[in-house]
């Protein structure tokens, strides 16, 4: 894969086809962990390393995975990752293992990852699956990071601890507002999409 076609996989990942902006998928986690910077933070990491791994593992063993058991093959590639890194959050991020709770094992059940795995792993190579992975998962990550700051700066009128007014406006960091937030990032998109000359 030339230079020019790793950035431009990268800018699909990131922007044109951000899992969470443009395709809605991995919506559970992405609305209901973003209450904070640093839960969107966590998720963020924690679903970047998945796909990229999950990628690299499914582009690498295609050959060897029929075409009738693919699916259950690809969860369980992604399974085991997702339970190594559940098991690092355990041991040295146990705060936020706990901040988490669920949301990390559910990341098994992400749309993104198996659809990447699906669409884009299991027909390309090892190199151009994990640049499509970082991209995608980078894509998701800065997704959950703004949408953890946005949720906290408004609903908490803080940032990573450090508070800037007495209160925040509750409804921001309560489940409505997840889709508030979500709402303005899909529309600012498409706003930024539809200016003329991009």
């Amino acid at each position: 894969m030339t230079t020019g076609g790793l950035i431009e996989r990268l800018r699909t990942g990131l922007w044109k086809d951000n899992p969470g902006l443009v395709q809605l998928l991995g919506l559970c986690p992405l609305l209901a962990v973003t209450t904070t910077t640093i839960n969107g933070v966590g998720l963020g990491i924690a679903t970047l390393l998945v796909l990229t791994c999950s990628n690299a593992l499914v582009s690498a063993t295609r050959r060897w995975i029929r075409q009738e058991i693919r699916i259950p093959i690809y969860v369980l590639i992604i399974a085991s990752l997702v339970t190594c890194v559940e098991l690092i959050f355990k041991a040295w991020f146990p705060t936020l293992d706990r901040s988490l709770g669920i949301f990390i094992p559910l990341i098994v059940t992400n749309c993104a990852i198996v659809a990447r795995a699906e669409i884009f792993a299991s027909r390309n190579t090892i190199g151009a699956s994990i640049v499509d992975g970082l991209g995608m998962g980078a894509g998701f990550a800065a997704l959950l990071i703004v949408l953890g700051v946005f949720r906290e700066l408004v609903g908490q009128a803080s940032i990573l601890g450090y508070s800037f007014a007495e209160s925040g406006f509750l409804l921001a960091i309560l489940p409505p507002g997840a889709f508030f937030a979500l709402a303005l990032a899909v529309a600012l998109k498409n706003r930024i999409d539809r200016k003329p000359g991009r």
